[in-house]
C-alpha cells in the first residue's frame, strides 16, 4: 500500500513539473491537438533516441500535426521501472524500456530474457516482426498500458575489467552487473557468476572502483556510456537478444481517434525499420571506436554457455505463462 501511494505522489508531482515545463500543455485533446510525453533512459546520441525522433516526426506528419510527441531522454523522468509505473498512471504517456524491465509487471515478458532463446539475429527479427510480439504487447492491458513496437537492442554479452570470459567457469566469483530481471539473475548464477542488479547509470563507476568485475550488455555500452574506458575485455558470447519495447498508457491510447491510432501504429512500425539500419551502423562504429579505446574482443564457443543455462529452458518450456510462446519461438528457428 505504501508503494502504491508513493507512485501516486510521484505521478502528481511529475504531472505538475511537466505542466510547468510545457507551458500548461498536457496530453489531453485540445483544439490544437494532443502532445504525448515519451520517456527513455538513453542520451541524444544513442541509436534508440534517433529512432524515437524519427517516430515523433512520423507521427506528426501522419496526423497533420494533430498528435505530437515530446521526448524526455537521459532518464529525466526516472529509472525504467519508475517510468513504467508512471506510464501505468498516465503521468507519462509513452516510454521506451527494456523487455527485461517489463517482466516484473507481466511474467510473459520474461521469455525475452531466456538466454539463447534465439539462434541468431535473423531468428530474433523473425519472431519480433511476427504475431507473437503483437500478442505479448496486449498482455498488459489489464494493468494500464500496451506495447506499440520494438527496437533492436543488439546481442547482450559479457564484458569485464580484468579477464575475458571464454567459458562459463571464467565467471566464477565475478560480480556481474545485471538488469533487475530474475531470469537474467538466474542465468548468471547458472554460469557461476555473482549477479549484481544495479542501475545502468552506476555501472561505469562501479567497474572503475572494483565494486563489480563487469557487466552484460550490447557493444554500444562501451562507447555511448564509455564503459570501454574501464572494461577492456568484451566477449561475444551473445547469450541473449532482449528487445527494447515502446509502451503506451492505455487510457491515452483509447482517447486517440481511429485515424490517429492508425497513424501512431504505422509510425511505430516504420521507426522500427528505420532503427534496424541505424542500429547496424552504430554497432559497427562502436566496435571500431572501442578498439581505439584499447578494448579487446573475443569470440568464445557458445555451446558450453548453452549447456549451463539448460535449466532455464526447461523451466520456460513448462511454465504456464510462457510454455506456448517458448514452443512457438523455438519452432520458428526450425521453420526456415
Amino acid at each position: 500500500m505504501r508503494k502504491f501511494y508513493s507512485v501516486v505522489l510521484l505521478s502528481v508531482m511529475l504531472l505538475g513539473m511537466l505542466t510547468a515545463c510545457s507551458g500548461g500543455m498536457d496530453a489531453e485533446n485540445t483544439d490544437e491537438g494532443v502532445t504525448l510525453r515519451l520517456a527513455h533512459n538513453q542520451n541524444e546520441k544513442h541509436p534508440v533516441h534517433k529512432s524515437l525522433v524519427e517516430f515523433s516526426e512520423l507521427v506528426k506528419e501522419k496526423t497533420n500535426g494533430q498528435v505530437k510527441i515530446k521526448l524526455y531522454p537521459n532518464g529525466q523522468l526516472g529509472s525504467e521501472r519508475e517510468v513504467i509505473e508512471l506510464t501505468q498512471t498516465g503521468a507519462v504517456d509513452i516510454a521506451k524500456v527494456s523487455a527485461s524491465a517489463l517482466e516484473s509487471f507481466e511474467e510473459v515478458y520474461s521469455i525475452f530474457s531466456v538466454p539463447y532463446l534465439f539462434d541468431n539475429k535473423e531468428h530474433y527479427y523473425k519472431v519480433m516482426d511476427s504475431g507473437i510480439a503483437k500478442e505479448i504487447y496486449q498482455s498488459t492491458k489489464d494493468i494500464g498500458f500496451i506495447g506499440l513496437t520494438w527496437y533492436d537492442a543488439g546481442s547482450r554479452n559479457f564484458y569485464t575489467k580484468n579477464t575475458p570470459i571464454m567459458k562459463p567457469e571464467d565467471l566464477n566469483g565475478l560480480k556481474i552487473r545485471v538488469q533487475p530481471s530474475q531470469t537474467v539473475i538466474r542465468m548468471v548464477e547458472l554460469m557461476g557468476g555473482a549477479p549484481t542488479p544495479m542501475a545502468y547509470g552506476e555501472v561505469y563507476t562501479a567497474i572503475q572502483q572494483g565494486v563489480i568485475d563487469g557487466a552484460e550488455n550490447n557493444v554500444t555500452a562501451l562507447t555511448n556510456s564509455k564503459h570501454g574506458e574501464v572494461a577492456k575485455h568484451f566477449s561475444f558470447d551473445e547469450h541473449s537478444f532482449v528487445p527494447d519495447t515502446l509502451i503506451m498508457n492505455l487510457s491515452k491510447w483509447d482517447k486517440l481517434s481511429d485515424e490517429q491510432k492508425k497513424a501512431v501504429t504505422e509510425a511505430a512500425k516504420e521507426s522500427t525499420e528505420y532503427h534496424k539500419k541505424v542500429w547496424a551502423k552504430a554497432v559497427k562504429h562502436s566496435i571500431e571506436k572501442a578498439k581505439k579505446m584499447g578494448v579487446h574482443f573475443y569470440y568464445p564457443e557458445k555451446e558450453p554457455f548453452q549447456i549451463a543455462v539448460k535449466p532455464l529452458h526447461e523451466k520456460f518450456a513448462k511454465q504456464p505463462s510462457t510454455a506456448e510462446y517458448y514452443k512457438r519461438i523455438r519452432g520458428m528457428a526450425k521453420d526456415k
